[in-house]
């Protein structure tokens, strides 16, 4: 991206993931990347995998990079931030992928101005099929936020909100996995109380939620279109959806959800 330099504090799971997606979409070249951790495990598999510089020393690292992405867990943000608030100049971007931590909370982390931008991108990201919430504060300018959203879809998808739809994001995204996770582990259960191989059973159940999905993404289809073209009168999908609805599984889901969301408040 025009020789300018990312780099990443923190090396697990979700910023070796990022950073994979950078360089495979063409994004950012390794020489441009820089990775710091605690672990030099972590840091020695992402230098190895990805040939990108590392260091153990943050500020190292901040001082080398016009974007700095936070990639650490909640609890030692406070921490990290005290460490290199001294060398985040004004004119360098920090994106968050703090998971919890607000625009607000991270500003007054740093005790003063700066470019910020807070993220929250979620499991599938893994796959290379991450949604993304993204928000800004008054510092980011417009190019700023269209490097970082370029930065964010080389993974998945992803979409600016307001920072009070977070807690809703953490609900349908952030969580959002889990719930079609149990889903596809309760339709393979129920394949295999009918006699399906369990292997088989999970590749049925797996290849249908993914399939219904990018079938409503790519023809546009409302979800509420797709139920009825599969549901013939008198038939066997009818019957089902009906025993569905009989055990509440929309408001299960529903309230599952605020659950989510009113606990993501409180954090």
């Amino acid at each position: 991206m025009n020789g300018m330099k990312i780099g990443f504090i923190g090396c697990g799971n979700m910023a070796k993931t990022i950073i994979a997606g950078l360089i495979d979409s063409g994004t950012f070249e390794a020489g441009e990347v820089i990775a710091s951790d605690h672990d030099k495990a972590q840091l020695a598999e992402a230098e190895n995998r990805y040939g990108i510089a590392t260091t153990l020393n943050n500020s190292e690292l901040v001082l080398k990079s016009e974007m700095i992405v936070l990639a650490v867990k909640p609890q030692i943000i406070s921490e990290v931030i005290n460490e290199i608030c001294d060398t985040v100049s004004e004119n360098k971007l920090v994106i968050s992928i703090v998971a919890g931590q607000s625009i607000e909370k991270i500003e007054d982390m740093f005790g003063r101005s700066i470019k910020l931008i807070r993220t929250m991108p979620n499991t599938p990201a893994l796959a290379g099929a991450g949604m993304t919430a993204v928000c800004r504060n008054e510092n980011v300018t417009d190019l700023e936020l269209e490097y970082a959203l370029k930065i964010l879809a080389s993974f998945g998808k992803a979409e600016v909100i307001p920072e009070k739809l977070m807690d809703a994001v953490v609900a349908v995204s952030g969580s959002g996995p889990a719930y079609v996770a149990i889903f596809i582990e309760a339709m393979a259960d129920a394949a295999v109380m009918e006699g399906m191989p369990r292997k088989q059973a999970y590749m049925f159940a797996e290849q249908t939620v993914y399939g219904t999905a990018k079938l409503l993404m790519e023809k546009g289809l409302h979800p509420a279109e797709l139920k009825d073209m599969v549901c013939s009168p008198a038939g066997t999908t009818i019957g089902a959806v009906k025993a569905l609805e009989d055990k509440g599984f929309r408001s299960a889901v529903i309230s599952a959800m605020r659950e989510c969301a009113d606990i993501s408040r409180r954090l």
